[in-house]
């Protein structure tokens, strides 16, 4: 990585709130939009640890998040999730029986936790300021029905509003059943393939997804959006607007551009932001943080250049 977290640099404190430096609370809902940031994956490892993941996201002034799994399963104790064979990579008897045995072994310590566990951290996280409203599971595509269960109890436990994921089309019946079931809405992610029938990416993707059950909605990456489809995401925001359990917020180039810093693309960041405050709708407006660091910068200071141009839309 081409920073460190624990010496952020004058670039970072440059762009944060004075009241953030001198220990207050943070509040990131400006304009009445609630400005959150996906955890930890905009900070360039899903693997930090819980500590760490809170701290940054304080840091950088912002109250409200999409948090990943891994911080928390692994505050937990959770064992290791076993790792996947490399492409092409041929394993063992022996290899494979361990693999096995790895898997097994999680699923286990997943269907043995109960609401204390997660209550426990999101204290530590209620007790900093931050709100966890969205638990995103980049694994529940491979899950059995009763770990995807779950991932919902957990999900609930730590107070999420919603799941959030990216699955194959095909598998959204099976998964809306179980938001279903504990009445919780689940956001599906889209990219930029448009030729994969299996992919979230076209206006008309979600389609089938939202016919399937009244808990599956739509998680709009506004950057991949307008990306792929050559068409400003407002249009589809204004339709569905009542299905969406939060956006992604980032700038990218027409034509399956680069994500490029904020008000440099294509995308109409700054008017999708002012839309919401317009509209009043209350679902979370997500940095993810993508765009090469430019060279003499640092991740967290490009990040905090994207909160701020949020805030200074919004307030």
């Amino acid at each position: 990585m081409s920073y460190t977290r624990r010496h952020l640099g004058a670039l970072v404190f440059g762009a944060l709130p004075a009241a953030r430096l001198f220990g207050a609370t943070p509040n990131s809902k400006w304009g009445g939009v609630q400005v959150g940031i996906n955890v930890p994956y905009s900070y360039g490892d899903n693997k930090l640890n819980a500590e760490e993941t809170l701290r940054d996201t304080l840091q950088l002034g912002l109250n409200a998040m999409e948090l990943r799994t891994q911080p928390v399963e692994g505050f937990l104790g959770a064992p290791s999730a076993p790792a996947a064979p490399r492409r092409g990579q041929r394993e063992s008897a022996d290899q494979i029986a361990a693999r096995a045995a790895a898997e097994d072994a999680l699923r286990k310590w997943r269907l043995s936790r109960g609401t204390a566990d997660f209550r426990r951290f999101r204290k530590k996280y209620e007790d900093a300021g931050m709100r966890i409203q969205i638990l995103k599971v980049d694994w529940i595509q491979n899950a059995t029905s009763d770990v995807a269960d779950y991932c919902f109890r957990m999900a609930k436990a730590l107070g999420a509003d919603a799941l959030s994921c990216e699955i194959p089309r095909s598998k959204t019946p099976w998964l809306g059943a179980i938001a279903a079931s504990h009445k919780m809405m689940v956001g599906y992610h889209g990219h930029q393939n448009t030729d994969d029938p299996e992919a979230f990416a076209g206006p008309e993707s979600w389609d089938m997804a939202l016919a399937a059950s009244p808990y599956n909605g739509i998680n709009l990456d506004i950057g991949h959006f307008m990306a792929a489809n050559d068409i400003s995401p407002i249009p589809f925001l204004e339709k569905y607007h009542s299905r969406i359990t939060h956006i992604h917020v980032k700038d990218m180039k027409r034509n399956h551009g680069p994500a490029v810093p904020f008000g440099s693309g294509d995308v109409p960041v700054k008017e999708v932001l002012q839309l919401m405050k317009a509209r009043k709708w209350k679902f979370q407006a997500t940095i993810e943080f993508e765009y090469k660091i430019p060279e003499g910068s640092t991740r967290m200071a490009e990040i905090a250049k994207c909160v701020d141009y949020c805030r200074q839309t919004l307030v």
